[in-house]
Protein backbone atom coordinates (compact mmCIF):
# COMPACT_ATOMS: atom_id res chain seq x y z
CA UNK A 1 0.00 0.00 0.00
CA UNK A 2 2.28 2.90 1.17
CA UNK A 3 5.66 2.80 -0.45
CA UNK A 4 8.79 2.27 1.95
CA UNK A 5 10.99 5.61 2.46
CA UNK A 6 13.33 6.70 5.03
CA UNK A 7 11.65 9.13 6.61
CA UNK A 8 9.32 6.71 8.18
CA UNK A 9 11.68 3.65 8.56
CA UNK A 10 12.48 4.30 12.39
CA UNK A 11 8.23 4.35 12.87
CA UNK A 12 6.81 1.25 11.25
CA UNK A 13 3.19 0.95 10.24
CA UNK A 14 3.09 5.09 10.39
CA UNK A 15 2.43 5.89 7.20
CA UNK A 16 -0.48 2.84 6.99
CA UNK A 17 -2.05 4.34 10.11
CA UNK A 18 -2.67 7.60 8.93
CA UNK A 19 -3.49 6.67 5.47
CA UNK A 20 -5.93 4.35 7.01
CA UNK A 21 -7.25 7.53 8.90
CA UNK A 22 -7.19 9.86 6.62
CA UNK A 23 -10.51 11.52 4.93
CA UNK A 24 -11.83 9.95 2.08
CA UNK A 25 -11.56 12.24 -1.60
CA UNK A 26 -14.93 12.76 -2.11
CA UNK A 27 -15.31 14.74 1.52
CA UNK A 28 -11.73 16.22 1.00
CA UNK A 29 -13.54 17.77 -2.06
CA UNK A 30 -16.32 18.51 -0.59
CA UNK A 31 -14.32 20.68 2.17
CA UNK A 32 -12.34 22.10 -0.70
CA UNK A 33 -15.63 23.23 -2.11
CA UNK A 34 -16.00 25.07 1.23
CA UNK A 35 -13.21 26.58 1.60
CA UNK A 36 -13.33 28.09 -1.75
CA UNK A 37 -17.01 29.68 -1.11
CA UNK A 38 -15.85 30.69 2.23
CA UNK A 39 -12.51 32.45 -0.12
CA UNK A 40 -14.58 35.60 -1.05
CA UNK A 41 -13.83 38.72 1.80
CA UNK A 42 -18.07 39.88 0.94
CA UNK A 43 -19.35 35.99 1.41
CA UNK A 44 -16.66 36.13 4.72
CA UNK A 45 -18.28 39.61 5.79
CA UNK A 46 -21.70 38.62 5.11
CA UNK A 47 -21.48 35.46 7.27
CA UNK A 48 -20.08 37.64 10.03
CA UNK A 49 -23.11 40.15 10.00
CA UNK A 50 -25.24 37.20 10.13
CA UNK A 51 -23.00 35.66 13.13
CA UNK A 52 -23.83 39.34 14.99
CA UNK A 53 -27.11 40.04 13.97
CA UNK A 54 -28.93 36.32 14.10
CA UNK A 55 -30.94 36.68 10.93
CA UNK A 56 -30.91 39.65 8.15
CA UNK A 57 -32.78 40.48 4.66
CA UNK A 58 -31.27 41.31 1.64
CA UNK A 59 -31.01 44.58 1.75
CA UNK A 60 -29.72 45.43 5.31
CA UNK A 61 -26.66 42.78 4.36
CA UNK A 62 -25.75 44.88 1.80
CA UNK A 63 -25.71 47.73 4.27
CA UNK A 64 -23.67 46.47 6.29
CA UNK A 65 -21.20 45.01 3.91
CA UNK A 66 -21.65 48.01 2.03
CA UNK A 67 -22.38 46.13 -1.33
CA UNK A 68 -25.18 46.06 -3.82
CA UNK A 69 -28.12 43.77 -3.22
CA UNK A 70 -27.72 42.38 -6.19
CA UNK A 71 -24.16 40.60 -5.19
CA UNK A 72 -25.80 39.81 -1.93
CA UNK A 73 -28.41 37.86 -3.67
CA UNK A 74 -26.17 35.86 -5.52
CA UNK A 75 -23.82 35.49 -2.52
CA UNK A 76 -27.10 34.17 -0.50
CA UNK A 77 -27.85 31.91 -3.15
CA UNK A 78 -24.10 29.96 -3.03
CA UNK A 79 -24.23 29.92 0.84
CA UNK A 80 -28.00 28.53 0.96
CA UNK A 81 -26.96 25.86 -1.48
CA UNK A 82 -24.37 24.85 0.34
CA UNK A 83 -25.56 24.61 3.45
CA UNK A 84 -24.15 27.17 5.21
CA UNK A 85 -26.95 29.63 5.74
CA UNK A 86 -30.80 29.11 5.34
CA UNK A 87 -33.66 31.47 4.72
CA UNK A 88 -37.14 32.34 5.85
CA UNK A 89 -40.02 34.67 3.74
CA UNK A 90 -41.34 37.43 5.76
CA UNK A 91 -44.48 39.11 3.91
CA UNK A 92 -42.10 40.25 0.61
CA UNK A 93 -38.46 39.81 2.25
CA UNK A 94 -36.19 37.09 2.72
CA UNK A 95 -34.72 36.50 5.77
CA UNK A 96 -31.50 35.15 6.20
CA UNK A 97 -29.58 33.74 8.98
CA UNK A 98 -26.91 30.82 9.25
CA UNK A 99 -27.66 27.26 9.00
CA UNK A 100 -26.43 25.80 12.35
CA UNK A 101 -23.87 25.67 15.24
CA UNK A 102 -21.40 24.40 13.20
CA UNK A 103 -21.23 26.89 10.82
CA UNK A 104 -20.72 29.47 14.23
CA UNK A 105 -18.05 27.56 15.35
CA UNK A 106 -16.36 27.37 12.22
CA UNK A 107 -16.56 31.45 11.91
CA UNK A 108 -15.63 31.64 15.36
CA UNK A 109 -12.62 29.50 15.19
CA UNK A 110 -11.61 30.66 12.28
CA UNK A 111 -11.39 34.51 13.10
CA UNK A 112 -9.46 33.40 16.29
CA UNK A 113 -7.09 31.79 14.05
CA UNK A 114 -6.44 34.38 12.26
CA UNK A 115 -5.76 36.68 15.21
CA UNK A 116 -3.57 34.12 16.55
CA UNK A 117 -1.59 34.37 13.24
CA UNK A 118 -1.42 38.06 13.83
CA UNK A 119 -0.23 37.76 17.07
CA UNK A 120 2.91 35.87 16.84
CA UNK A 121 4.56 37.73 14.58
Amino acid sequence: MAKSGRCSADQPGRVDSVANALIDVEVAADLASLFRLLGDPTRVRILFALLEAGELCVHDIAAVVDTSETKVSQAMRLLRNAGVVRNRREGRNIIYRLDDAHVRMLLDISREHVAHLGNEG
